[in-house]
């Protein structure tokens, strides 16, 4: 699986030390197990969406941060739906559990996490606000399900929240994985008391925020969360995974697959992303 994560790592926004191999996401079978690991069988069907070492034929992963696969779930939809599904899945459910007839403003909406976003938050009875970059955009993020969609390279899409709200503070969560380009336009919208959450840098990182701001704009929260501290431990990484994979399974969750690239075609898949030409999952195939 390709991430933006993988593009930060890269660039150096998130420190890493190198040399390494880049990638979290994987899913194919267990060829060979260490001394002492219980629990799984050689031949079984795994995941795994965290670590580093994707982007190669064979990985190493430590056991406990291993989940095995329903035999329904392919390879691929399990890799698309791992560090994007469990994003989405924590986003609306426990960063902040929307609910029903609450509004909530998704950026990215016909991105890989953006789009499993609208189908969550819509599941849980909320009116939806999406914002895309083209009108192609536009039709993946209503066939996810969400009310209203805007199009921020025809329109600012602060205003047109506004307009389509009715009113000037519509929102009460704002779930955000662009970053530093909607950041302002995104905080002007929540009502008293709503809450930011930031959990992307797709257009660069946001710059510090003074706390009094938020106690202008209306004692506001904001959160910049990450996965990781969600599926801290292998008992909230079998639920998460687990309820992600039930969704899928029922036919309740709509995994899109953009695109899959050659190995070695890595640096393009990071290319596409960064200039956010994808609309869905992008894949690395071995």
């Amino acid at each position: 699986g390709v991430n933006f994560i993988d593009t930060y790592q890269r660039s150096g926004l998130y420190p890493v030390d190198v040399p390494f191999t880049p990638g979290l996401e994987a899913a194919g079978t267990i060829l060979a197990m260490g001394a002492g690991v219980e629990g799984f069988s050689v031949g079984e069907r795994v995941a795994i969406s965290e670590g580093s070492g994707s982007y190669a034929e064979v990985r190493a992963a430590r056991a406990d941060r291993v989940v095995g696969l329903p035999e329904s779930v392919p390879f691929d939809v399990a890799v698309a739906a791992g560090i994007q599904g469990m994003t989405a899945h924590y986003l609306v459910n426990d960063t902040y559990p929307v609910q029903a007839g609450e509004r909530c403003l998704i950026h990215a909406a016909a991105g890989g996490t953006g789009r499993l976003l609208v189908q969550m938050a819509k599941r849980a009875g909320a009116e939806v606000f999406a914002t895309v970059g083209t009108e192609a955009k536009a039709d993946l993020a209503r066939s996810a399900g969400a009310d209203h969609v805007i199009n921020y390279a025809e329109v600012d899409f602060a205003d047109a929240v506004r307009e389509m709200g009715g009113e000037e503070k519509p929102i009460d969560v704002v779930y955000d994985g662009v970053g530093a380009s909607v950041f302002d336009g995104s905080l002007s919208l929540l009502r008293t008391r709503g809450m930011m959450v930031t959990f992307g840098n797709a257009s660069g990182p946001v710059e510090p925020v003074s706390p009094l701001r938020l106690m202008t704009g209306g004692s506001l929260f904001m959160t910049r969360p990450t996965l990781f501290d969600y599926i801290d431990g292998r008992e909230a990484l079998l639920d998460r995974a687990g309820a992600v994979f039930s969704l899928i399974v029922d036919g309740d969750l709509d995994v899109r697959i953009d695109r899959s690239y050659r190995l070695e075609d890595a640096a393009d898949a990071h290319r596409d992303l960064e200039a956010r030409k994808t609309t869905g999952k992008l894949l690395l195939t071995p």
